[in-house]
């Protein structure tokens, strides 16, 4: 990763200091109510689930048209920008050359969901544990639910076989699927209110 995407991602992200700049606590700065936060959708125990199916609503279906709705042409730009990110790959997995991650940016964008409240009935999510190890999904988990607490140890720390730049591309990954799950829910919201 250059230096300069290095600088900014401590900076902005991590609050490290650079140079003489000294960012107060990182994402904190931006934070107006600390105590709003993500909150589990499965918890262990309760028999009721508060996720929501992508068959009865979905970005595809229902999210595209009714964001083009309220904002002409934004739904193709959020569309090309989500297929733009989910198909960003140099076909690499750390130093083996010539794979298919497909599957593996599927199981990523779906465990984001996933732990969105999102459950795709299409998807079989065994594949989830298959492909993502616990620290991975841990580092995603704080990625997508609690950014403040990305620290540069933790972006340095996971899946130490990627390169710098196959790091950036799983953290745009995982930000654009959380975008995603995150307008599903205000347009889901918005098509309730017309209706």
């Amino acid at each position: 990763m250059p230096v300069c995407l290095q600088l900014l991602f401590c900076f902005l992200v991590v609050g490290a200091q650079v140079g003489n700049l000294v960012p107060t606590n990182g994402l904190a700065r931006f934070i107006e109510e600390p105590e709003f936060q993500h909150e589990d959708f499965t918890i262990a125990g309760e028999n009721t689930s508060r996720t929501f199916r992508v068959l009865d609503y979905s970005w595809e279906d229902h999210g595209y048209s009714l964001a083009n709705r309220l904002y002409p042409d934004i739904g193709q730009l959020l569309e090309e920008k989500f297929r733009l990110i989910y198909l960003l790959t140099y076909q690499t997995f750390g130093s083996v050359e010539d794979v298919d991650t497909s599957r593996f940016r599927y199981a990523v964008w779906n465990y984001i969901h996933c732990i969105k409240g999102i459950y795709h009935d299409d998807y079989h999510y065994a594949e989830v544990n298959k492909l993502l190890h616990i620290p991975f999904k841990k580092y995603i988990k704080t990625v997508t639910c609690y950014p403040e607490r990305v620290t540069s140890a933790d972006f340095k720390g996971f899946m130490n076989v990627f390169s710098c730049s196959e790091k950036v591309h799983i953290n745009l990954l995982l930000l654009e699927a959380r975008l995603q799950a995150e307008l599903l829910y205000a347009l889901r919201a918005i098509m309730q209110h017309m209706t």
